[in-house]
């Protein structure tokens, strides 16, 4: 038997035991493909799918490929601990160190091999549903399954050449040890539980100051909280890792009434070196953790985002203008003559806003004429605004504004012509989006808003006004081409420093195309990453508690012998592996759940929108995922140490 068939047969005849190492393999492989087969569609156009960028579709590759290495080097190392003993054994025969690094690498290029021609052959079966997917999220006409050479050979290369390399790492980078040791090596795990008490409160003061942070965000501060607040997220729960959970165990031995009762002593016990020789670990799945619920929750919120577009928008078209500017006429038909060459019915009101100072803030008012946004209100089949000489009323700029101005009167005076408004009530619907409209805006009579003849205070330097269009639009997904130039033109303007044009044009139908292409990137990417991330998170405790399977059955064995019962074994059980699910999962949902709590405060600032019940849901199913996988483990794990 030559040394290549015996690596050979080494593999098939103990597949059991190489059966981790090639599910992780296998699918990093298959997600990559499938991936790689939609990047290099030949239907993409101008390095678009849809209005997908190509260029998020590459980075998300590569984010794929990174973390993907990653899994199968953890996976590879934990692969290697599992067996020690037949390494030890080999060694003790008179093989050499050389020639077992020689059949590691051959057994690692078998499975890996085994793996990419699996992930491929799955991973090009399930194109075609994957692609009928994709064309329902993205909206295209059609997306048909093809056969090119790019994304076989990409997946070959990256996941061979990253098996090759891991393979060498793993084996010639290793730490020497002793036959002896590696056939002891259940007894080498460390009892060392010292702990630093300065360390551990450290961790808990860093993350109370990032959850803290978190609740403060806004705006403001956005830009530095972003930067601070992963920073000592990331030192704190590697410090609660390593110490902090040290010494939770240990204050919870001292507690003699709670540590003695029953049999809790054990798992408590166990718990000590659990944490300690697993602390990195532990970090590395919280971290991981969080990554797969931030983006399960970017894609919660995508989601409400683009299911309240419409709510939030209103209106199909809007053009605003300065008083003098000398576009809107040729601007205004360009609209008027595409919106009829499509067949599109439209309402068209044209508002004259004047600009007034408010003696009761000192601050600059928006003054809009009660016969102009009665117009608006018919075309939107909402009721009309009556108002006496002398009273206003407020326009909303978000759904929460109207509860807040409701309970609001104030009596001011527009300062530049004297005229007295008494303002004790808001219209109870959204009528412009936040965009448009100042959040000092209000609606005066018709009589009043004549006897505003003298400018505002500090006209010319400030515009005194603006000449407003709003198209309201039942088809306005229809209408996304329309004034096309036109927002060309004000994107361009917005890219500078300074916006000096004299006039601002939305399109909502385009926005729409827009916000919905980058919801389809983030939940093509989304999906598929969260996804590695879950099945790495759990994964990595997975492979933890296979490579010490051996030293738990000799623990129980002794315990069996001692009288310990079936139930108090499973209980034993149950007690030992729900930190070690648990806890990290449980961080990262905490640290998760403050993260939504910035991002919550910052649509609410932004966009007007509410996520709570995207992201309960989310949790929610990530939670159930995570419990049948830990019930599954515990099935699996009581039939081994009972066997």
């Amino acid at each position: 038997m030559t040394f290549q068939q015996f690596a050979y047969r080494n593999v098939i005849r103990n597949f059991r035991i190489y059966a981790a190492f090639f599910m992780a393999s296998f699918f990093s492989v298959f997600v990559f493909f499938i991936y790689s087969m939609l990047m290099f569609h030949p239907e993409i156009d101008d390095g678009f799918l849809g209005k997908v960028p190509i260029g998020g579709m590459v980075f998300a590759e590569i984010t794929l490929v990174v973390f993907s290495w990653f899994f199968i080097f953890y996976s590879m190392k934990a692969f290697l601990e599992a067996r020690a003993k037949e390494f030890a054994i080999l060694l003790h025969l008179g093989m050499e160190k050389r020639q077992l690094s020689k059949l590691v690498f051959l057994e690692t290029m078998l499975i890996g091999s085994l793996s990419i021609i699996c992930g491929i052959l799955f991973g090009y079966a399930f194109t075609k549903f994957f692609f009928m997917i994709v064309r329902e999220i993205l909206m295209l006409e059609y997306l048909p399954l093809y056969f090119s050479w790019e994304p076989f050979i990409l997946t070959i290369v990256v996941y061979f050449s990253a098996f090759v390399i891991i393979s060498l790492v793993s084996v010639n980078f290793s730490p020497e040890r002793n036959i002896i040791d590696l056939l002891k090596r259940y007894n080498l795990i460390s009892i060392n539980d010292k702990y630093s008490k300065k360390r551990a409160i450290l961790a808990i003061l860093l993350m109370v100051i990032s959850y803290i942070l978190a609740l403060v965000t806004n705006r403001m501060n956005f830009y530095p909280f972003v930067v601070l607040l992963p920073l000592l997220i990331t030192i704190g729960t590697y410090l609660f890792f390593t110490d902090t959970t040290q010494f939770l165990v240990q204050i919870m031995k001292q507690r003699k009434n709670f540590f003695w009762k029953k049999s809790r002593m054990l798992p408590l016990a166990e718990q000590t070196f659990i944490m300690k020789n697993n602390g990195k670990m532990f970090f590395v799945v919280t971290m991981v953790s969080s990554a797969a619920f931030l983006c399960v929750g970017l894609l919660a919120a995508l989601s409400s985002y683009t299911s309240q577009y419409d709510k939030l928008n209103p209106l199909g078209l809007i053009y605003k203008g300065h008083i003098d500017n000398p576009y809107e006429n040729a601007h205004i038909s360009s609209i008027l003559k595409e919106l009829e060459d499509k067949g599109l019915s439209y309402h068209l009101t044209r508002f004259e806003v004047k600009k007034q100072t408010s003696s009761f803030t000192n601050y600059e008012v928006e003054v809009f004429r009660e016969s102009d946004i009665n117009s608006l209100l018919f075309s939107y089949g909402y009721p009309m605004v009556h108002l006496e000489s002398g009273k206003g009323m407020f326009i909303p700029y978000s759904e929460d504004s109207i509860k807040k101005l409701s309970k609001k009167t104030v009596h001011t005076v527009l300062k530049e012509n004297n005229v007295p408004i008494t303002i004790d009530q808001v219209y109870p619907e959204l009528i412009f989006p936040s965009s448009i409209v100042s959040m000092n805006a209000i609606i005066v009579s018709d009589e009043d808003f004549l006897r505003i003849k003298r400018p505002y205070q500090w006209y010319p330097q400030v515009e005194p006004g603006y000449h407003l269009f709003t198209f309201d639009i039942p088809q306005w997904l229809e209408a996304q081409d329309v004034g096309l130039p036109i927002y060309q033109q004000v994107a361009k303007e917005y890219g500078k420093e300074r916006y000096e044009l004299p006039f601002y044009f939305e399109n909502a139908g385009l926005n729409y195309s827009y916000v919905l292409s980058t919801y389809s990137l983030f939940t093509l990417v989304g999906l598929l990453v969260a996804a590695v991330f879950l099945l790495a998170a759990g994964s990595f405790i997975y492979f933890k508690i296979h490579t010490n399977l051996d030293s738990e059955k000799r623990k129980f064995d002794v315990l069996k012998r001692m009288g310990i019962s079936d139930s108090e074994i499973k209980r034993l059980v149950t007690s030992q592996l729900f930190p070690q699910f648990f806890l990290p999962w449980g961080v990262a949902l905490l640290h998760s759940f403050f993260a939504f709590f910035a991002l919550q405060n910052l649509l609410k600032d932004t966009a007007n929108i509410s996520i709570v019940k995207e992201i309960v849901f989310a949790f929610f199913f990530l939670i159930l995922i995570q419990v049948v996988y830990f019930y599954l483990i515990r099935w699996r794990f009581i039939a081994h140490v009972k066997n």
